[in-house]
């Protein structure tokens, strides 16, 4: 994946030594014990109070303790709900672009006559006042704070007595991750002697999308309520006919995933003068949710084999898996797919402050080779060829891909080009040597304009590409001839959670935001943004060559299939209609099979072929039926079937190609409430379904999670009988009061993710 911007480099010139100084290998290893140690601390009082601990030192003015107002200060800076905030032991968690208040207790009265105080922050392991970490702020008698939302600043906003407090400003442009304060005092117009406190607490500052000044800045209020603090959502999953919004907990107030993000930042080797940068921070975190490069967070696994971890599709929130990764010391969790990772960058995003959305596109293409064509090889039984003829091509179309939307300016694009940015973690291809993706501006994928920083060529092939089957030829000069592009194009549908619906029983909360990404398919100014862009790619202007259509007088129609049940039998059908006023002998192929959602074979259900003759202006129907005990053995994740169909016509050598994919429907998971939650008070809730098949229902567990609620948990069921109706109760005592949401999922070995979701409104204590 290359990209034409500036490329971020982990260790450029300057800041190679830091990586791999013992100093820095110190500062990280001290960060994560410190994490270490406040997360058990929080886990083993977290039902009581902490007093704090005051510290007094000698020195000209001396400090006696340092106050940093943690709860105060969250009101303005819209970060009361994070569980660090409301901790016994308050930890700050600020927003740049804001002021803030702070408070010190000297031994004595303060005289700015005879007494010097400069508050500093530092950042990052070697602070630096020229690389903008480290900060000197002189106490002076100024009344008003600057007006220049990009400067630090400082005030004394009051005195009583030895006690100060001072009102600090940070710049909408300050890095974002831990700052540490330092009150330094010394006699006026002396250098020494010096009295320096260092203040216990980690300042955590984070984006704003609150301040115009902040790259991130959001103008909408209702916008900034789902795509900023909404605890809750939905992933989508399914397929282009039937999306389905599978439920997740975001959970980015949790204690754990500040720390577990901050941990993660580290690993990515984002030079820490950098970290204001809302651009490099999301191609950050586009290569450390992955555990590919640098052992960020997910391992991913394709393969169906999840025995020495847990199944992508058993987690229900992120919370578990950044609390996993912070307890086991950083070690890669096994295991996530694509939707997993898209979750966790939400978490992760809307945690530092960065607007952040999912996004599914549906029939995503993996162009390997930037042909911007998914290419597609045949045998002459109609049996798909791995890796094509040369055994090189690994282009795929994945059923669905999930990656997501991130809001900031983009001052190194031109104007127009700012808004919604598209980063993808899932690892495919690398980026500059290293597993990432984007970010790629919306509007220029849109555009066609490839040449845009980062990585926007990739992006804009998922979306666009074009699926071309070729079939073993013996007439062809290289074995193979090019059927008719198939009609089952990329992008079909591109979707996302509304902000201003929340659908606990369907899926009304969807938003199509096809039109966001290309034009109408098979428009002019869909064309003319492909073209644009193989104008950029040197490769795929050969592709877009085609011949001209020769005879085509038979019409071929493969019947798309809406809803299948579990467990219920389907037939893969394909009409035939001969528009010719002479016979027509037609050879054809149809296939079943069950694939990974990434559009790989994992079983062959059947296949029939065979040759007749359609008479003039006649019709025929072909017809295959697959039972359930047919595929039920033989799903993998998702319980994704694929069909093929392939057709060629004797006597006018017309071609004809096409495949579709649809997912078996689960029952859903009811949840009923009982009694009245109350914050404080035990409650119950029951969860339900029916067994939908004939068999019984064996490795059985239930997953539940609900942020205020219930921590994640997984617990053990015995087996379910054939068509039993199951329930399970779980109590839970809820932690916060007003709406909250519960979920609730149901996996065995027979089948896996029956979820359902619903709403507790819980009372205060």
């Amino acid at each position: 994946m290359a990209t034409t911007g500036r490329p971020v480099l982990p260790g450029t010139a300057g800041t190679s030594e830091i990586w791999g100084s013992g100093e820095y290998r110190n500062y990280v290893r001290d960060m994560m014990t410190s994490f270490g140690a406040e997360y058990n601390r929080r886990r083993e009082l977290e039902n009581a109070l902490e007093q704090p601990v005051v510290e007094t030192h000698g020195a000209p003015l001396q400090v006696e303790l340092c106050g940093l107002y943690a709860l105060d200060n969250a009101q303005q800076h819209h970060t009361a709900q994070y569980e660090l905030v409301l901790d016994p032991k308050p930890t700050p968690v600020l927003r740049r672009g804001l002021p803030f208040f702070c408070a010190a207790r000297f031994h004595r009265q303060f005289d700015p006559a005879r007494d010097a105080i400069k508050l500093v922050f530092a950042f990052g392991p070697k602070p630096a006042v020229t690389k903008g970490t480290r900060v000197i702020l002189p106490v002076t008698d100024k009344k008003e704070l600057t007006s220049d939302k990009n400067k630090w600043d400082v005030r004394i906003h009051h005195q009583d007595g030895n006690d100060i407090t001072f009102q600090v400003q940070i710049p909408a442009s300050a890095q974002v991750g831990i700052w540490k304060c330092i009150v330094r005092t010394h006699p006026v117009g002396q250098r020494e002697p010096v009295n320096v406190f260092k203040c216990e607490d980690d300042i955590y500052v984070l984006f704003n999308p609150w301040c115009e000044e902040d790259g991130v800045y959001l103008e909408d209020e209702q916008l900034r309520q789902e795509h900023v603090l909404n605890e809750t959502g939905k992933v989508w999953i399914g397929s282009y006919r039937q999306p389905k919004g599978h439920r997740w907990v975001f959970g980015q107030f949790d204690d754990v995933v500040l720390p577990a993000t901050m941990f993660l930042l580290e690993l990515s080797k984002l030079n820490h003068a950098d970290r204001g940068s809302p651009v490099q921070m999301a191609r950050a975190i586009s290569a450390m949710i992955n555990s590919l490069d640098e052992d960020g967070l997910i391992e991913g696994n394709w393969g169906g084999k999840y025995e020495d971890g847990i199944a992508p599709h058993a987690w229900t929130g992120s919370v578990a898996i950044l609390e996993k990764f912070l307890k086991e010391g950083g070690r890669p969790v096994k295991y996530g797919q694509c939707w997993v990772f898209s979750a966790v960058v939400v978490t992760v995003c809307r945690a530092l402050g960065i607007p952040c959305r999912s996004v599914t596109n549906y029939v995503s293409a993996h162009d390997t080779n930037s042909s911007l064509t998914v290419d597609k090889y045949f045998d002459r039984l109609g049996e798909e060829i791995q890796g094509g003829p040369d055994g090189d091509c690994f282009d795929s179309c994945w059923n669905f891909h999930v990656w997501n939307e991130l809001w900031m300016a983009r001052p190194d694009l031109p104007l127009g080009y700012g808004g919604w940015q598209i980063i993808d973690a899932t690892p495919q291809e690398a980026s500059d040597a290293v597993y990432r993706c984007g970010p790629a501006s919306l509007e220029a994928v849109r555009r066609g304009e490839v040449g845009f920083s980062y990585d926007t060529p990739f992006v804009f092939a998922e979306v666009n590409a074009d699926v071309c089957h070729f079939k073993e030829d013996e007439s062809s000069e290289w074995g193979f001839s090019r059927l008719s592009i198939n009609q089952y194009h990329v992008g079909r549908k591109i979707v996302t959670k509304r902000h201003d619906k929340d659908d606990d029983d369907g899926d009304s909360d969807m938003e199509d935001i096809t039109d966001k990404y290309k034009n109408p398919e098979g428009s002019q100014a869909e064309r003319l943004a492909v073209f644009n862009a193989v104008r950029g790619i040197e490769r795929a202007q050969q592709y877009y060559s085609f011949p001209k259509k020769g005879k085509e007088d038979v019409h071929f129609d493969l019947v798309e299939i809406e809803k299948i049940a579990f467990g219920q039998n389907f037939s893969v059908t394909v009409h035939i209609q001969n528009k010719a006023s002479s016979l027509r002998t037609i050879s054809v192929l149809l296939s079943a099979s069950t694939v990974f959602y990434t559009g790989n074979t994992a079983h062959r259900l059947k296949r029939a072929n065979g040759e007749f003759v359609v008479q003039p202006n006649q019709r025929e129907t072909l017809r295959i039926t697959v039972s359930a005990n047919e595929y039920l053995d033989k799903l993998v994740d998702k319980s994704l079937i694929k069909i093929y169909a392939i057709a060629s016509v004797k006597e006018t050598n017309q071609t004809w190609s096409e495949e579709d994919d649809f997912p078996l429907q689960k029952p859903k998971l009811n949840i009923q409430i009982r009694g009245t939650p109350q914050v404080g008070q035990v409650c119950q809730a029951v969860f339900s379904f029916q067994n939908p098949l004939n068999i019984a229902l064996t490795d059985c567990s239930f997953s539940v999670e609900g942020p205020g609620l219930q921590r994640p948990k997984i617990v053990k069921h015995r087996d379910v009988k054939p068509g039993e109706l199951v329930t399970f109760t779980e109590h839970f005592r809820p932690k916060k009061e007003g709406p909250r949401k519960i979920l609730g999922a149901f996996n065995s070995k027979q089948i896996t993710e029956i979820e359902g979701a619903t709403t507790v409104n819980t009372r205060p204590q």
